[in-house]
Formats: structure tokens, sequence, C-alpha cells
């Protein structure tokens, strides 16, 4: 996976087929940690199970986003808000993209690029987090908030037909 920084790139807007589920949490270590369970359990309802590939990579990605959204992107009062979505893509071969979004209220707390680029030394505890998103996404970026103060760190994940979870009911 390339994991490189993309443009800001706009929230998808849903089309047929696609699953979407959207939930705003405290900013706290117990709202990133729900985050993180629920992003777990969605995938494994939309036919990606907990011990699949797929489910285990976007829920750390999830985890790393709202923990950083936690701690850096704190605003007493203010909470974040995850979004993940699920949306096949049936030609020419069947495939579909895992998106997570988290979003937070810290407009002058926007991570640095070059933080994905290489791990933190080996002494630091850490700064690992947005080195992990890269690797493990496909795509990832930053962009500001739509019509609100603050940030938008989104992470995508390709998939090939074989990880392709089972149709909605």
């Amino acid at each position: 996976m390339n994991g490189a920084i993309t443009p800001p790139v706009a929230p998808a807007q849903p089309t047929a087929g696609d699953r979407e589920f959207s939930m705003r949490y405290t900013s706290t270590p117990r709202g990133a940690r729900l985050a993180r369970r629920l992003v777990a359990h969605r995938l494994d309802d939309w036919g990606y199970p907990y011990d699949s590939t797929p489910n285990e990579t976007i829920t750390l990605i999830a985890a790393e986003l709202t923990a950083n959204a936690v701690r850096h992107g704190h605003v007493p009062g203010r909470d974040f808000h995850l979004r993940l979505t699920a949306s096949p893509t049936p030609s020419p071969a069947p495939t579909a993209t895992l998106r997570v979004e988290v979003t937070d209220t810290r407009t002058e707390r926007r991570p640095a690029p070059e933080a994905a680029d290489t791990p933190p030394p080996l002494h630091e505890e850490s700064g690992r987090g947005l080195y992990l998103v890269a690797r493990l996404a496909d795509r990832w970026g930053v962009a500001p908030r739509v019509a609100a103060p603050g940030k938008r760190i989104w992470a995508e994940l390709h998939l090939p037909p074989a990880h392709l979870g089972t149709e909605p009911t």
C-alpha cells in the first residue's frame, strides 16, 4: 500500500449500494475506544468478519485517527465525529473502498505530511499513529471541515474482489 498523502478529497456522496455509519463521540479516551469497537462491529455486520484483514486494518486506522483526535484535536466541550463508509465499485471488476473519516474542531493543529514519512526514533514512546495510517491505507489525507472550524482526516482501503463483504440485507 502506498500510504502517500493525496490532495484533499471531498467526502464521497453516497450512491446505491453504499453503506454508511456515522456517529459523534466524546473527545476522551473512552470515546476513542467506543468508536474503535463500533467500527469493528459495523464492519462485521457488513460482511467483513472481525478476524478479516479489512476489518482489522480499518479498525486499527480508526483507532489511530480517533486517538489523535482526542490527543491533538481536543477542544474542551467539543466532540469528535467518525464516519465509516463502504462503497462498492461494480465494474470492470467488483471491488470496494472502505473509508474512515474523523473530524475534530481544532483548526490550528493539522498534522504535517512529513509525520507519516518516517517513523519516530525507537526511544520515542509516541508519534507512530500517522506513520501506521500511511502504511496501512491505500490513500489518506487531511482537509478542513466543511462549514465549521477544525479538520477532517480520512483514510481509504481499496479491496480486491476476494475481500468484498456480503450484500446488504
